[in-house]
């Protein structure tokens, strides 16, 4: 569906604040909820209120309009940065690395921690966005962790075959050891996007893990992208990644 398209026809609240470039289409709903959308200068916590091009939609009492031009930002996180739109402790996020090359409203897609590096896509695609994150699309993510000690086979197994956390079954599509590298080098394959999943699963094993790196997602790598970077995904890459999705 084309924006022009979309700018002739209402839609629900929520995914009018994703096509902003503001979240993700399921943040929307919090945040509308949460009484920071007004329109036509009333408060709406209904995110199925469907707006009305005439309609006039501030977020945090700023006026806001569809994105008309999609962007597709791939970044190379370093550590010790958080991925949000913003932090009230004034820390670093991802969206002050690209602040001053892109000028269109972009938020990450999904997370990964404070001290996780790697692979991360920053976009104002709501749609894109929403199927990238949602474990039931199946997006396939690798990450390559690197534990205070040497893993043991038989924990190796236990990952493989699911480790039982306080809030569920955590499964993992592939775990194992990498090849010509000690045995505290791993590498997972899972499309969860559960809250700090891997570095639970091994918490749960006694293991600490010392440093997490996501190098895949959808198809796309971080390859020549050095850490703290970042670029625009090529016309390529997007077909390839909605491809995946």
């Amino acid at each position: 569906m084309q924006l022009t398209y979309l700018s002739r026809m209402s839609m629900r609240l929520n995914k009018y604040i994703a096509h902003c470039g503001i979240c993700s289409r399921r943040k929307a709903v919090d945040l509308v909820k949460g009484g920071r959308v007004t329109v036509n200068g009333k408060v709406e916590t209904n995110p199925a209120y469907e707006v009305d091009p005439k309609d006039k939609v501030k977020f945090d009492n700023k006026t806001v309009k569809v994105e008309k031009e999609k962007v597709y930002i791939l970044m190379n996180k370093p550590k010790n940065t958080l991925t949000t739109v913003s932090d009230d402790r004034g820390r670093r996020t991802v969206l002050d690395i690209v602040s001053k090359r892109v000028t269109q409203r972009v938020y990450p897609v999904g997370r990964l921690d404070r001290n996780t590096t790697g692979l991360l896509l920053l976009t104002n695609d709501g749609d894109l966005a929403k199927k990238l994150s949602h474990p039931s699309h199946g997006v396939k993510k690798i990450y390559h962790a690197t534990l205070d000690r040497n893993l043991l086979p038989s924990d190796l197994d236990k990952i493989a075959r699911g480790i039982e956390l306080d809030d569920g079954l955590a499964e993992v599509d592939h775990v194992g050891y990498i090849d010509g590298e000690s045995k505290n080098q791993v590498m997972l394959e899972l499309h969860s996007g559960r809250n700090r999943i891997i570095r639970r699963i091994f918490e749960h094993l006694d293991y600490t893990v010392s440093k997490l790196d996501r190098i895949y997602m959808g198809g796309l790598t971080k390859k020549d992208i050095p850490r703290g970077w970042f670029r625009e995904l090529t016309p390529k890459e997007l077909i390839m990644l909605k491809h995946f999705v």
